[in-house]
């Protein structure tokens, strides 16, 4: 069990990044687990990753549930489109071989630095007028902060459907994915959606790790994981502390460069 001890920090310092930006960690943990045990089937590595998103999801949707930064009413409906694709996305991993999984990681990677980089950081209203077919949302934060912005509830629900199962299906979580997206193309205001992308990741990962659990993925990362949620669980809370005191903004374009990089080489680990 000793040998799994430097798990801990390791897990501490995504669950602080993760939770800072509302991605989870499960992309910045999955290129670690595929770097390190390169001879590993994709399913155990991708069981330990969402096992591991679902507890700093937790930890950290609870840091952001007390600040009042979730929308739970879009949160559920998003969850509830992802869910079914978490499922299958999961299962899908025990059909696909190291090399080629590796191969879809690395330009996963590449094409989310190339998003981020691009993702210009979005102003936000403070009454927008509620277009045709839209939905409007208000949020009060802790602090008193008022939120109010709309978005196509369709788009949403199409988007977290795609989400669930590219999230499952590379133990990412998801929230690499959802964060910008609900920014940009569904105009939540960024700290509502690192806080929402977190309840969601909650519950999909939640799913994703069950459906290894049953399938028999998930008993060689056990240990693994245990050491690693110890981590995650303490570093969550520093993350949602900082998201207070650090531009969003800036941390997402520091994160695109290193997606990037190690795009590039689980890429060159896959083909070179």
């Amino acid at each position: 069990m000793t040998q799994y001890l430097w798990l801990i920090p390791l897990g501490f310092v995504l669950g602080a990044f993760g939770t800072l930006i509302g991605a989870g960690g499960g992309f910045v943990l999955m290129p670690i687990l595929l770097l390190l045990y390169p001879k590993e089937a994709p399913e155990i590595l991708t069981s330990i990753s969402l096992a591991v998103v679902f507890f700093n999801a937790l930890s950290g949707s609870w840091a952001y549930g007390r600040m009042r930064r979730i929308d739970y009413k879009s949160g559920l409906a998003f969850a509830a489109a992802a869910v079914p694709g978490s499922v299958v996305g999961a299962l899908a991993t025990n059909y696909v071989a190291r090399r080629p999984f590796d191969g879809v990681f690395g330009v996963v990677l590449i094409a989310a630095c190339i998003f981020l980089l691009a993702w210009p950081h979005p102003a936000e209203e403070s009454d927008p007028a509620v277009p045709a077919g839209h939905t409007r949302r208000k949020v009060v934060t802790a602090d008193g902060h008022v939120y109010s912005y709309t978005y196509r509830m369709r788009t949403g629900l199409g988007l977290s459907a795609f989400v669930g199962y590219l999230s499952s299906f590379l133990g990412i979580g998801g929230g690499i994915i959802h964060v910008p997206a609900l920014a940009r193309l569904l105009s939540f205001p960024v700290h509502i959606a690192t806080g929402t992308s977190h309840f969601i990741l909650a519950i999909t990962a939640l799913v994703g790790t069950l459906t290894h659990v049953v399938s028999g993925n998930f008993s060689r990362g056990v240990h693994r994981t245990m050491f690693l949620s110890v981590g995650v669980l303490l570093g969550a809370q520093l993350g949602a502390w900082l998201s207070k005191h650090i531009h969003s903004h800036i941390i997402i374009r520091v994160l695109a460069v290193g997606l990037g990089s190690v795009g590039l080489r689980i890429l060159w680990s896959a083909f070179g």
